[in-house]
């Protein structure tokens, strides 16, 4: 068989599932032209996709060495640097296969990887050439997506939609359509998606039924059937919940408290990033759009940096972003080491101002770290009723692959996590000090926007600018569920929904009062402890 032949067969082979057939033909062809960039490509696929990513990203260069400039190489390079965590390198290949790929896959690809490392508007464009390429639907749900984080809703509704017409059961698209599509009586997609979850269950197919059945809650919600929204959340997280550890997030909170003994350390005196933590969907994107609306400041998204620099300073190898042993070995690793490789890639990609904001929720975990790594920032954690922040949690559909998020699929494990959120907080706010963290409640911007706005600008040494005030009016890209909502004015709808989600919440609303986190009088009043 001509090479050619055999390279086709093998790429035919992968497509179809059959690594294994792949790299057999893949091999023969390198033992008859070792330097083949397609064949160091394929293999370099074949071995990442099983969890050899080293080895992957040596085909690639490999494939790169052989053939400079070879696009699908670059971009399949790119996506190996990312999953390592060398995000720096990977942006860097990424744009460099964005500048000379013209097939729709690579373009897809470097996308994914410029989205991951927040640079949402550089990814659309790379999204939007890949639709011009090629039809998969997968490639017009990544641009639809790429459009919502940047508020362009209405160009976003279209990709959805052109997506939905090529994948009539793509359950994300149509997630996303109606996340940014309000729902009424004479023009909702309920039919549509009921029928599609009725398939999905059939199915057995987990990961879509949770996803149109996120949809249909949010539908029934937009028309104020809240009975037939919280049903649809049950039915939707049931096939998931048992993927749940909570022992696991136990033993990271307990490791979290543990830090506060960890011995002082000089640290990486002068940075001074702000860090804006707190559960997920308790505002910390108000808050990043507030502060990177301020001249000195700007928005650096959801870094993943923080526990990466942990990660890489100390040699850890534990699995996931976050985990009790990655805390454990992060402090004992050297903070000013930890600091300067935090710095060195939080800073790559943000531009010229003098402050950033990194706003991953989840650094929670490791503020007395944070800290102790940079003694010169500052971490402003979110607050916000405990029954609307485990709502706000159950109700919401987060990536699958996150597994830190899998306590959202069951409503008392969410209430749980909570718990154990407050008690973190209250070991937090008596041990470090008040000029370096702060605790902010989202029922308290919404009813003084202009008092807190003073508050979080005077901690973090910013003078006051009536532009925080207006940040609505920020144009850089929200990739969280909030891309629409912190693109209008404050409302004050979202405070106290909990109460009409009753009685079906009911159950976690006592785990919280159980747990003193709540008073038994709040369950007839609303009103916060």
């Amino acid at each position: 068989m001509m090479i050619q032949s055999q390279l086709a067969a093998a790429s035919a082979r992968l497509a179809a599932g059959d690594a294994s057939g792949a790299e057999t033909l893949c091999r023969n062809v390198l033992a008859q032209a070792p330097g083949a960039a397609e064949a160091h490509l394929l293999m370099g696929i074949i071995l990442s996709g099983r969890g050899e990513v080293r080895a992957g990203l040596e085909e690639f260069n490999r494939a790169l060495a052989s053939r400079p400039g070879f696009a699908p190489a670059m971009a399949q390079k790119a996506r190996a640097l990312d999953s390592i965590g060398r995000r720096s390198e990977a942006i860097e290949a990424a744009e460099a296969a964005g500048a000379r790929a013209e097939d729709a896959y690579s373009l897809d690809t470097a996308g994914v990887v410029l989205t991951r490392a927040g640079l949402h508007e550089k990814a659309a464009g790379l999204y939007g050439r890949a639709v011009k390429a090629g039809g998969a639907p997968g490639y017009f749900y990544n641009y639809g997506a790429a459009l919502q984080f940047l508020g362009r809703f209405d160009e976003a509704r279209l990709a959805y939609r052109e997506c939905i017409t090529r994948a009539p059961n793509h359950a994300k698209a149509w997630a996303g359509l109606v996340q940014i599509t309000r729902q009424t009586r004479d023009d909702n997609q309920i039919g549509q998606l009921t029928q599609l979850a009725k398939l999905a269950g059939q199915a057995r197919d987990g990961e879509t039924f949770h996803s149109l059945g996120h949809a249909l809650a949010k539908a029934y919600e937009d028309l104020g059937d809240y009975p037939q929204s919280m049903e649809w959340l049950t039915r939707a997280k049931a096939p998931l919940k048992a993927r749940y550890r909570e022992a696991a997030d136990i033993a990271m909170f307990d490791a979290a408290v543990r830090s506060l003994d960890i011995s002082p350390a000089k640290g990486l005196v002068g940075a001074a990033p702000i860090f804006v933590c707190g559960m997920p969907r308790t505002g910390t994107t108000l808050v990043d759009r507030i502060l990177s609306n301020h001249s000195l400041v700007s928005s650096a998204g959801e870094l993943d940096d923080f526990p990466l620099a942990l990660r890489h300073v100390s040699g850890s190898r534990a699995p996931g972003l976050l985990s009790a042993p990655l805390i454990e070995a992060g402090g004992k690793a050297d903070a000013e080491d930890v600091g300067r490789d935090y710095m060195a890639h939080a800073t790559a990609r943000q531009p010229p101002k003098a402050r950033f904001v990194d706003k991953l929720p989840l650094n929670f975990f490791v503020i007395p770290l944070i800290l102790r790594a940079l003694p010169d920032a500052r971490v402003i954690c979110l607050r916000r009723h405990p029954a609307d922040a485990v709502l706000s949690n159950y109700r919401q559909e987060f990536a699958g692959s996150f597994t830190h998020l899998d306590y959202a699929f069951d409503l008392e494990s969410t209430a749980r996590y909570y718990v154990a959120f407050d008690r973190l907080m209250a070991a937090l706010k008596a041990r470090l000090p008040p000029d370096k963290f702060c605790q902010v409640w989202y029922e308290d911007i919404v009813s003084d926007l202009d008092g807190q706005v003073r508050r979080m600008l005077d901690f973090c040494g910013l003078g006051f600018e009536e532009a925080c005030l207006r940040f609505q009016d920020n144009a850089s890209p929200v990739a969280t569920a909030s891309a629409a909502q912190v693109r209008q004015p404050l409302y004050s709808s979202s405070v106290g929904r909990w109460r009409k989600y009753r009685p079906a919440i009911d159950p976690a609303l006592h785990v919280l009062v159980d747990a003193g986190v709540m008073q038994a009088s709040e369950l007839a009043s609303g009103e916060r402890a």
